[in-house]
């Protein structure tokens, strides 16, 4: 069996924690792992790490890479070149298997899901195969345990091979929900797949030919680059709509394990551990005379008095307070802070890379200071910058600079100026952590201003 982690996307419900650089995939919202180290971990143990290829944007690349290679350093990623949605995202990571393995069994899954019951999510697999191997495109449902209008829903009816799939269903109204609820005939949609590679494609060249069309101009034969000119032309669409809405030829699986896709703040809520005042309390937070509440500090202390059914989230740069039952409605502000270009939405002030993280910590008009964090035995890229200077100050460790043709050992309190198109590069060469401050000058102070001559993580 091979498996796609579709591993893109903004979770732009879960705004302020998770931004379009960083979205929830990549956060660690209820273990030491994230949501995509523990959906490829659970892959793990039903197929072989090297049978499993992941999808995900181009600016997540680097971060999937890094999160995965602590598990396999040679795991299979592959960059979309522009966001698409989810059929062309599975059509593109078919046609690899085929092209580099054999057609076989495929099983598709989300890469923000939490699912703790491993040995019941595999049993249920394993029941979603017999299926594909027969020749359909098995979908997996959740037997809904309440009216939630946060779901696509499915329609079935019984069968002798399981149950029939009569119907997909969009997100539905409060008074609809509860008619599904009662009907027992509904599931939840999971965005989970499974099917033979070549019954994919088979139903793929009925129900979307151009998406089908466009995929025969792809061969990975030789590379793992999707080319962007072709997969460019291809439509934006799920693959709900593309496919599985229309095809005849699909069964469900009802999910055995349990389920939650963590796709807004009140599915956090639900799933963490609640003190006696029915809240949940994660990092420095202190209530009084507050109950059913969801309250998240990443730093600053939150006090929350009085407070019932709220949601109150901390960031840096950020803060979310909404009624519990309103948490669907955070998309909104996402995509407000993206219309009106407020970078809240796309970075944080901490972003992690994979030699270790930087904070900014302030900035202004031609100036912007940041503390950067170097891991033991890590270096950034040799590169250089059109637009700006930076000085930097050593912190704590001891850093090796590479400027143009010099190297230089410098220890805590010593600093270095960094001129704008000199080649340089910053490493740690030693076991402990590296700390430095940077100061940047000048009229043009963003990330995409760095040129890179050399990198260890392929950024070239």
């Amino acid at each position: 069996m091979y498996g796609i982690i579709l591993a893109g996307g903004s979770g732009s419900r879960l705004w302020p924690l998770s931004r379009e650089l960083y979205p929830k995939q990549l956060l660690k919202l209820n273990d030491e792992k994230s949501l995509l180290e523990n959906t490829f971990l659970r892959l793990k143990e039903i197929m072989p790490f090297e049978n499993i290829i992941s999808i995900t944007n181009t600016k997540h690349v680097v971060s999937v890479k890094t999160q995965l290679a602590k598990w396999y350093p040679q795991s299979i990623i592959l960059a979309e070149p522009a966001a698409k949605n989810t059929a062309p995202a599975i059509a593109v990571s078919v046609k690899y298997i085929l092209d580099k393995f054999e057609d076989d069994v495929i099983l598709v899954v989300p890469s923000d899901h939490l699912i703790k019951d491993t040995k019941a999510f595999k049993k249920t697999v394993e029941e979603g195969e017999k299926l594909a191997k027969k020749g359909y495109l098995v979908t997996f449902g959740i037997k809904p345990e309440s009216p939630h209008t946060g779901y696509g829903y499915i329609k079935t009816s019984k069968t002798l091979d399981g149950f029939k799939v009569d119907e997909f269903k969009e997100k539905p109204d409060e008074k609809t929900a509860e008619e599904y609820f009662k009907s027992g005939n509904y599931y939840w949609n999971s965005g989970i797949f499974m099917f033979k590679a070549s019954v994919f494609l088979n139903e793929l060249k009925k129900c979307a030919e151009d998406i089908y069309g466009n995929l025969q101009e792809f061969n990975f034969g030789g590379n793992d680059t999707i080319d962007y000119t072709l997969f460019d032309n291809m439509p934006s669409i799920s693959v709900d709509y593309a496919v599985m809405e229309k095809t005849k030829n699909i069964a469900l699986v009802p999910l055995k394990s349990d389920w939650n896709d963590l796709g807004c703040w009140e599915a956090i809520y639900d799933t963490n551990e609640k003190d006696k005042e029915n809240n949940v309390k994660i990092g420095n937070v202190i209530t009084e005379k507050s109950k059913n509440s969801l309250f998240f500090s990443s730093n600053r202390l939150i006090a929350g008095i009085g407070l019932d059914n709220v949601i109150v989230i901390e960031t840096p740069d950020a803060v979310l307070a909404c009624k519990k039952d309103m948490t669907q409605d955070v998309k909104k502000v996402f995509e407000k802070l993206k219309e009106i270009k407020d970078d809240t939405h796309l970075i944080h002030t901490t972003v992690y890379r994979p030699w270790g993280y930087y904070t900014v910590l302030n900035q202004g008009e031609g100036y912007l200071t940041k503390m950067i964090s170097v891991n033991p035995n890590a270096q950034l890229s040799l590169q250089s910058h059109n637009f700006r200077s930076e000085h930097w100050v050593v912190l704590s460790g001891t850093a090796r600079i590479t400027l143009d043709d010099k190297v230089f050992m410098l220890k805590a309190g010593s600093s270095i100026d960094i001129p704008i198109q000199a080649k340089h590069s910053l490493a740690n060469p030693y076991p402990t952590e590296l700390k430095i401050i940077e100061v940047q000058k000048g009229d043009k102070l963003i990330e995409e201003d760095i040129v890179r001559y050399k990198d260890i993580y392929g950024r070239v």
